[in-house]
This record gives structure tokens, sequence and C-alpha cells, in this order.
């Protein structure tokens, strides 16, 4: 894990790599080179996890001197495709994953990215062809922003790198906040919250070719294609037997560091399944496995118990902590600043502790459930999508049976649950006219204001995100597992962990999105999924034997919680009114200032349902405050 940089035609600036000196605190590298269109700068900070000698510094350069490498993550599978690139006559002489990834981009050209399994983002200068090459994994795991004006391109891991280069503005970009506002969307297309900064997203690279003396634009391309899969027909019992050989894998291709590593515990059945599956596999010899959980006095949102039948279990070493409320508003403009962009709740806080606490204890890796909702439906919002796909292919039966089971196990009223499956089972104009109807009410009220006005009127952010990779609005659960794994939530909160662990100088990694395992998942059908009252069927069947029983028969799902309504309505009440002040003094005529200050009041004297609406209001003044960000 690493930061880089790459830069064509600006003039070279290394404090575009030293500003997040965070991102790789074991060695710095900086390079420029000639191009016909001017120099080309590459630069990088290193966290150094496998081959810990100087051997793994970057830039890195093949024998010849032709290509270079600046190189953010890990390929897990570098042993393997070492050996394979070996035995046919390439010859190493480091032990790093980096050296294997150069070598295999020259033997197998772009192809070779489809070999890999790990998290990436890379650029590779061949300074004979005078062509720039940039990819990022399938997933987006690892992030590669990038912008270009008049003078040059640049390309980095996090966005403040590139706010360094000369005439990039500091703008906001509204439609990406009125997605945020209305939806708590974000990273679900190119776009950033800045006006004219992109990302390449997961699965897409870029080539520049500089041979003909000028800077043309990025050509951008999917290497990696995202559609629907055919669904598999398998047994049960073969196909819990098939994912857990699949996770299992890819927890111990995940394990592969020489540093110590550990897992957050959330005490849900996706982290917990990450840690059981650790302590099998970590031996005696080793460091011992550690956890790193936030908990709660607040027992509406702790998971405590879960964690602790979990340590129980695998013996783990366990460190808990207790985030407060009065740190939240401490540590907001720290956590704002390394996010780059304004973030959808306090929970981000909490992980943020997490991580903070795992650098005091030594650990430089932590794996976490990342990935496993987005690609096993484990979301409850998505009951009602099942719902309509029982209703259309008339499985009255099994509709009654799961609707009983809603009823009694999550309290969920009979008459509730036919409304959003009527809402469901709705012509697609119908329910396009009450969703802007919905978006109108708004528009009434806090958001309406002649900057976000026209913007109502786009189509949803659910439905953008699926546009932005070429795929229709989804209608089914297989569609919303496709499109939540790589455009909707999964790109959003990745970028929500990578920054607040490499804010510590630690690697996060995600053992849910290794490829074999996440292609095997969406081609699962509903019954691997959603049963009954349950959600992702398929790993509780298949953890069944390493999991505590509460654990893996938890029906319940918290996520990464904070009692971020307590301390709102409590001890944080006046910040959050600051708060709401700040954004609306920093950034006058995006909201309006009336229907803001009445929607914050409602909620804290609770006239209205708690609404993370309020936060978002108050992040985005926190980051246009840290940035400097203007309106236009």
């Amino acid at each position: 894990m690493c930061g880089i940089f790459g830069s064509i035609g600006f003039p070279p600036d290394p404090g575009c790599i030293d500003i997040v000196a965070h991102r790789g605190p074991d060695g710095r590298g900086w390079r420029v080179f000639d191009s016909p269109a001017g120099p080309v700068a590459l630069g990088h900070r290193r966290l150094a996890i496998i081959d810990m000698s100087d051997n793994g510094l970057q830039p890195m350069a093949d024998p010849s001197g032709r290509y270079q490498l600046v190189f953010n993550g890990e390929i897990y599978n570098y042993i393997e495709l070492r050996d394979e690139l070996r035995a046919q006559g390439v010859a190493f002489t480091t032990e790093s994953d980096s050296e294997v990834l150069l070598l295999a981009y020259i033997h197998w050209g772009e192809s070779a990215l489809a070999r890999l399994r790990g998290m990436f983002a890379f650029i590779i200068w061949d300074d004979l062809a005078k062509r720039f090459f940039a990819a990022r994994d399938r997933y987006g795991i690892k992030p590669l922003y990038f912008v270009a004006n008049a003078q040059g391109i640049g390309f980095a891991s996090e966005i403040k790198q590139l706010l360094e280069l000369p005439g990039i503005p500091r703008a906001l970009n509204l439609a990406r906040a009125h997605d945020f506002l209305a939806n708590g969307i974000s990273d679900h297309t190119a776009e950033t919250f800045f006006a004219g900064i992109l990302q390449l997203r997961g699965g897409e690279s870029a080539l520049i070719d500089l041979s003909a003396g000028r800077v043309s634009a990025p050509v951008v391309r999917r290497w990696h294609a995202v559609a629907l899969p055919d669904i598999a027909p398998i047994s049960e019992r073969d196909a819990a037997d098939r994912f857990r050989a699949l996770l299992s894998d890819s927890v111990r291709l995940h394990l592969r560091a020489d540093v110590p590593v550990g897992s957050c515990l959330s005490g849900g059945l996706d982290s917990s399944s990450i840690v059981c599956l650790m302590a099998q596999m970590l031996t005696a010899s080793s460091a011992g496995l550690h956890t790193v959980s936030a908990c709660y006095e607040d027992k509406s949102v702790d998971e405590k118990p879960f964690m602790d039948a979990v340590v129980e279990r695998t013996g783990a070493r366990a460190h808990f902590i207790f985030p407060r409320a009065e740190d939240v508003f401490q540590r907001a403009s720290d956590i704002t600043w390394h996010q780059d962009e304004p973030f959808g709740s306090t929970s981000i806080f909490a992980q943020w502790c997490v991580f903070e606490e795992a650098r005091k204890a030594g650990i430089k890796v932590m794996l976490d459930g990342q990935g496993a909702d987005e690609i096993l439906a484990g979301y409850h919002s998505l009951f009602p999508v099942y719902l309509a796909e029982l209703a259309r292919s008339f499985r009255l039966r099994e509709l009654a049976r799961v609707m009983r089971d809603r009823q009694s196990t999550h309290g969920q009223s009979l008459l509730l649950q036919i409304a959003r499956l009527g809402f469901s089972l709705a012509p697609e104009g119908l329910k396009a006219n009450v969703r802007r109807t919905h978006r109108g009410q708004m528009q009434h009220g806090w958001m309406a204001t002649e900057a976000l006005a026209a913007l109502s009127r786009q189509p949803t952010a659910l439905q953008t995100a699926a546009e932005s990779l070429g795929l229709a609005a989804p209608k089914d659960i297989a569609g919303y597992c496709l499109v939540m794994a790589h455009a909707s939530n999964m790109p959003m909160l990745l970028h929500w962990e990578d920054r607040n662990s490499m804010a510590h100088s630690i690697e996060a990694r995600v053992p849910f999105l290794d490829p074999p395992l996440v292609d095997f998942a969406l081609a699962l059908g509903n019954q691997h999924k959603l049963v009954g009252a349950d959600t992702k069927r398929v790993l509780r069947r298949a953890m069944a034997d390493i999991l505590p029983p509460e654990v893996s028969q938890r029906r319940d799902k918290l996520g990464f919680a904070t009692p971020e309504e307590a301390w709102f309505r409590g001890p944080l009440r006046h910040l959050v009114l600051d708060g709401v002040e700040r954004t609306l003094r920093l950034l006058p005529g995006l909201l309006d200032p009336a229907g803001v200050r009445r929607l914050a009041t409602d909620i804290l004297d609770g006239r209205k349902p708690f609404d993370f609406a309020l936060w978002r209001i108050v992040s985005l003044g926190l980051w246009a405050e840290r940035f400097r960000v203007s309106l236009r």
C-alpha cells in the first residue's frame, strides 16, 4: 500500500507526493523523464508490506530501464504469477509483488490485468514509446484520480495531490453535491465533489500517447467488463461448500505479508467470518490474531456481545475502543482532510478510531468484511425487490411466508410491506413520477434553491450509477447486487476505508472482493441469498461450523453504526447547529437557509424522525472550509 503520483507537462513538483507521506512513511521515490510533450514526473511513497528491503523502492524500472512503475496496492497471487512468468523465461531480481506486476505487464501487455488477484492503482511510463499507462483494480479498492488543464495532466492517489498543481480550481461540483445531500451517495460516477477532477472507475485504464509531441486527453476504457452474469443452477449444499472454499482461499492469499496482520471485528456476519477463518490459518509461530472493534454504552447500536463470542471462539487478542461524542468534531477536520470529500455519517469517525487503535497496537495490515453485503444482497432494503420478484413469478406462498417472517423477526407490518411491494411492482413511469414528487418536496424545503432546482429533475443517483457503467437501472436482486458492487455502495465504502486506513499508515484488505469469489456470488440465484427473513444465506451455511451460533443466526443488521441520533440530540446539539451555519456561510446560495435551519431544529427537537441528511449538510461545510472550496 502506498501513495503514487504522475504528471505530464506540469512543472515537476515533489510536493505532490510529500503531501501524502501518511500513505507511505517507509520510503520515498521521485523521478522526472523527458518527453516530446514536456516533463513526465513519477512519485511514490512506500508503505512496506511485502519484501521489506530496498528492492521494493519505486519508481521501479525493468532491467532495460525502458519501463518505470509506481504502484499502490497488493497483488495477492504474485507468487503464482511469478512462477508462471519464470516458466516462460522471465527473470526476477526481487521478492516484491511490484516487480511481478511490472514484468507481467511487459510480458502480457494489458491482458495481464485480468490475471491479477489483488487491489491496485498503478502508472507505467514507457520511456521508449513515450506512452503513459494507468489502471485501477476491477472493484476500485485502490484510488486513482486525474485532472487536466492547458498546462498538463496529473494522476494521483488522493485529490489533495492534484490540488497542488498550478491552475486547478477548487469549485464545487453541483451534481455530486446534490446526489450526496439528497441520497447520501458519492463515488457513483467518474466525477468527484471538485468540478473538473475525475477518477478512474474500478476496472478502467487510461492511456496517453506522447510520441507526437502533444498532451492529448487520456483514452479511458474498461478493461473489466461489467455485465449481469448467467445465474448458475447449484444445490444449497454445493453452493455453501464452494463459497467456503473460495472465501478460505481468498483469506489465505490476503494473509500474505511480512508484517503483523489483524482484522476489524464488528460482530456482524461478515467480519466475524473473516476472523474465524484467519484463526484457523494463523499458526502458533505467528504474531497472533489481533482484532479491533468499536463499542458503545448505547445498547441500541452496541454489538460487543457478538464480538465477545467471536473472540472467545477464536482466542483472538481483542482491542476494544469506545468512540466518544466529544471527539467527533475534534477529529472532523482531520478526517475530512484525509477523506478529500464530504462523508456520509459519523460511522466514518468510528472507523477512523478503529484504525487509530490498530496503529497503536502495531498492526500494519487489517482485513475487513467489506463487500459481502453487496455481492450477497445483505441489505434489508432489498426485500421489497425480492418480494416483487416472488410476486412476478407467482410464488405467492413463498411471498406470504417471507412477509410473515419479516413481520415476526423485524417488526415490519404487513401493510408497510404491501405498500412497498406495490411500489416495486408499479410501472416504471409511475415510480419515476413518485420519485420526482419526493425530490420536489425536498426542493420546496431546504434544497429549494436555483443552484439545485434543475438537478432534482435528473435521473436518480442509482440510475446515474448504473448508466455510468452502461447498465440499465436495476430491477431485480441480481441487478442490484451488480450495481452496488461496481457503481454505488461499494466504491463509496471503499473510498472511506482507504482514506481512514491510510491516514494511519495501515493497509486495509477486503477478502470478499476476490475476483473468483465475487464472480461466483453474483451468479448465485436468490435462493442462496434471501430466504425467509435471512440475508446472505450461502455465507451463513458456509460458515456454520466455525462461527458462534449467536452470530451465524443473527437476523438484525446494524452496519457500522454509531449512536449518532443520541449524540446529535444530546451533547453535540450546539456543534451540529454551528456546523449547519458554517455550511450556509461558506456555500451561500446552495441551500435554503430557513429550510435548513427548520430541518435541523425539527430533527434535534424530535419533531421529525432522525435523518442522516443533517450530518451530510454539516460535512459539506467542514469540507468546504478545509479545502477552501467555492460554489463557483
